[in-house]
């Protein structure tokens, strides 16, 4: 058992040991059926404190020749599997974390030597006839023991693509991994001795040289992780199971940490959730991680209607984005598509295939990105959120007049910037009119399922403002009255939704007149004896 060559399964029994353990070797299911196959080439990527070393530490304890695993899986989903012991401890895992190499190389330049040294070192241990001093290649010395051995290889590097990421600026050194990476994977001869390669990492594959040398790798990444959705973050039965466990509110970590929609499945941050479940305070942990600062530079690039499509998404809205130009590094930024494509990457936008819009996922990347133009002072933050104070003030005086009178303004002025031209254009003008809002309120829902029907807006206050701010049940018409949306929100009672909710409720009825343009506002305060 060495560091690099059959390392054992230690690092993922601390995962087990652990308080907190969301059991995902259901993805061990996938990986042993595309064994040996043209689909046994992985990559997938998804953002930082997701579970990638916790994923590439299981797999390593599950194939791994150097360890008996028996009784860490046997308990865990995949142990109710009938093929459980089939490929169990059966081959040598080469796994390692290219980010950790860094030091111990003495540098990014030197990593590639490293690791093809150490490897190699560790291989010449185990198979001393078939690896002499002359082999300095990783690719010859696993062709070599299939060869004359007849072993196969399962190969899973961590971090694949930390060297592309942060060395852009080094050519040599991405040459020097690129070509390396094409000798351990392209071409005939490692189909020979790779049964699995598995790449984690944060960015896809890069386009342009990488592309050529990894082609052969089916991607799964936060664009489209297809049949891994369920193993990229917490589902939300796990989520809803955890906060039975720990006594939380399965409401309130949804709006928190929810957001992520990955083959149409609700997908929660771990790190978040782990947190809020062992400490009980909501706030941002994920971000806390990392270097957010490292994201201001590129929301506050200067393409034109990027600062304009993240006002959008803070006020609960989605935007369109072409994801297909960007070339999966973080130095290419050709439009605002490439910025908003690499946010979705790295976890702080969601994105909707369907759709093809990228979100704000949550309170909790919301709070970050509100805090980022608001420290920036955009002019565009500046003229939105004065327009949105005064709405919701209106809005909370139940002055229906100002606060029709500020809807026209706002979808009169704002209305091409944001380029709603459709018959959407009311709602999307009520997101960004209540944009102010977000300092006292969540997110706000969107087609709320109620009593009979679906709510078209509902704001809820956070706890720590509900003795002082409503909670705001809208309903908006085109080309009726204001007044038949308020009829119907106590029609097919739209309120019931909110009958846990013990704070004071105004419900809005909005209307707008397509042809005069005109808005009109009925605003009343709801009265729970009204519908019992």
């Amino acid at each position: 058992m060495g560091r690099f060559v059959n390392p054992g399964n230690r690092a993922f029994q601390v995962a087990l040991n652990s308080e907190i353990y969301v059991d995902k070797t259901g993805l061990i299911k996938y990986t042993s059926k595309v064994l040996n196959t043209k689909q046994a080439f992985i990559c997938n990527s998804r953002p930082r404190r997701f579970g990638k070393s916790m994923t590439a530490d299981m797999l390593t304890a599950y194939y791994s020749r150097g360890c008996d695993s028996k009784k860490m899986f046997e308990g865990l989903e995949i142990g109710r599997d009938s093929g459980f012991k089939k490929h169990l401890n059966q081959y040598d895992v080469i796994h390692f974390d290219v980010q950790w190499c860094i030091d111990p190389a003495g540098g990014p330049e030197n990593v590639v030597s490293y690791i093809k040294k150490s490897v190699i070192s560790e291989l010449r241990a185990e198979y001393p006839e078939l690896i002499d001093d002359t082999v300095n290649s990783l690719a010859d010395a696993m062709s070599r023991i299939n060869t004359f051995a007849g072993k196969t290889f399962i190969v899973i590097v961590d971090e694949w693509d930390v060297l592309i990421r942060d060395m852009t600026a080094n050519l040599n050194v991405q040459e020097e991994y690129i070509n390396f990476l094409r000798g351990i994977f392209k071409g005939t001869e490692p189909t020979k001795y790779i049964s699995l390669a598995y790449l984690t990492g944060i960015l896809p594959i890069k386009k342009v040289k990488t592309q050529s040398a990894l082609n052969n790798f089916d991607e799964f990444t936060m664009l489209d992780a297809s049949v891994l959705s369920p193993y990229i973050g917490f589902t939300e039965e796990e989520v809803r199971e955890l906060c039975r466990r720990y006594q939380r509110d399965f409401d309130s970590v949804k709006i928190w940490y929810d957001g992520y929609r990955l083959m149409g499945s609700h997908v929660y941050n771990p790190k978040a959730v782990v947190s809020v479940m062992l400490r009980g305070e909501f706030q941002s942990y994920w971000s806390d991680t990392g270097t957010y600062e490292s994201i201001r530079p590129l929301i506050n690039m200067d393409f034109d209607g990027l600062k304009t499509d993240i006002l959008t998404m803070l006020s609960g809205d989605g935007v369109r984005v072409k994801v297909r130009t960007f070339q999966n590094d973080m130095v290419t930024f050709r439009n605002k598509d490439d910025v908003l494509t690499l946010l979705i990457h790295l976890g702080y936008l969601g994105y909707d295939q369907r759709e093809q819009t990228a979100f704000i996922p949550n309170e909790e990347i919301r709070s970050e990105f509100a805090e980022t133009v608001e420290e920036d002072r955009w002019n565009e933050w500046t003229a939105f959120q004065r327009e949105s104070e005064v709405l919701l003030e209106a809005t909370l005086n139940m002055d229906e007049k100002a606060v029709a009178k500020g809807l026209e303004k706002i979808h009169t002025e704002y209305a091409s910037a944001i380029r709603y031209n459709d018959e959407n254009s009311l709602s999307s003008v009520l997101s960004i009119g209540y944009l102010s809002a977000m300092k006292y309120y969540f997110k706000p829902v969107r087609e709320m399922p109620t009593g009979r029907g679906f709510a078209d807006f509902v704001f809820i206050p956070k706890p720590e403002y509900k003795e002082e701010y409503p909670a705001l049940l809208t309903e908006l018409k085109w080309n009726k009255s204001a007044d038949s949306a308020i009829r119907q929100i106590h029609e097919r009672k739209y309120p019931i939704s909110l009958k846990k909710y013990v704070g004071e409720i105004l419900l809005i009825g909005i209307n707008y007149d397509k042809k005069t343009k005109e808005h009109q506002c009925m605003i009343e305060k709801y009265s729970k004896c009204q519908e019992e």
